[in-house]
């Protein structure tokens, strides 16, 4: 994992995400499986050039991307226009049974997630399935959901390509000694998104 552009990179960005938000022209075209997780949290699949847009108006701070593969260069010179900071964290496909997510990778994504300074946020792989489902359902734990309402909401996003797999990591990810820990070391942890008792029974955001 890596905080792969520094600030001092960046081209245009004020903090919180400011800069150009494209020519005005045609339609916002919002990301392949693109959600809102929570208020300052979203989830979608990989953005092209025709979501730059679309992206420019979340007014995003940070990008949790979950692939090993080097993020394109037209990606990147958005992210340095809109002062955009991208985290990312080189997770393999979960394809049973030679491929696992590893979860302290996991954990640290985590870290990154809950991390209010890091807002607003948005988190991809490929197609916003299964990587993306895996953090997003571990933070739901985080968050008191029950597994029925996370495996309902995984699989809302994952439709016909839903993996056992993930479903069982998700299931067994301990949240516990993680819980204890973040609150200890991350100074703005976004406590407020894991003291919502009632937050288990919303799945949807719209």
């Amino acid at each position: 994992m890596g905080l792969i552009m520094m600030e001092n990179e960046m081209k245009g960005g004020e903090e919180g995400g400011g800069g150009e938000r494209g020519n005005g022209e045609g339609v916002l075209v919002p990301p392949l499986n693109f959600g809102m997780v929570e208020t300052g949290i979203y989830r979608s699949g990989f953005p092209n050039p025709t979501n730059f847009e679309f992206l420019g108006t979340l007014e995003l701070r940070s990008i949790i991307y979950l692939c090993p593969e080097p993020y394109p260069e037209e990606n990147l010179e958005f992210l340095r226009s809109h002062g955009i900071r991208l985290f990312q964290f080189g997770i393999d496909g979960n394809k049973e049974p030679f491929v696992s997510i590893p979860k302290e990778t996991i954990s640290e994504a985590l870290s990154v997630l809950l991390d209010i300074r890091n807002h607003p946020v948005l988190i991809h792989c490929k197609r916003g399935k299964h990587r993306t489902g895996c953090l997003v359902g571990c933070f739901r734990k985080l968050q008191n959901w029950c597994l029925s309402s996370i495996f309902e909401e995984y699989q809302r996003f994952a439709a016909a390509k839903v993996r056992v797999s993930d479903l069982r990591f998700i299931e067994v990810f301990d949240i516990s000694r993680l819980r204890d820990s973040m609150c200890c070391t991350i100074p703005r942890i976004c406590c407020f998104l894991l003291e919502a008792p009632d937050s288990h029974t919303q799945i949807s955001h719209e």
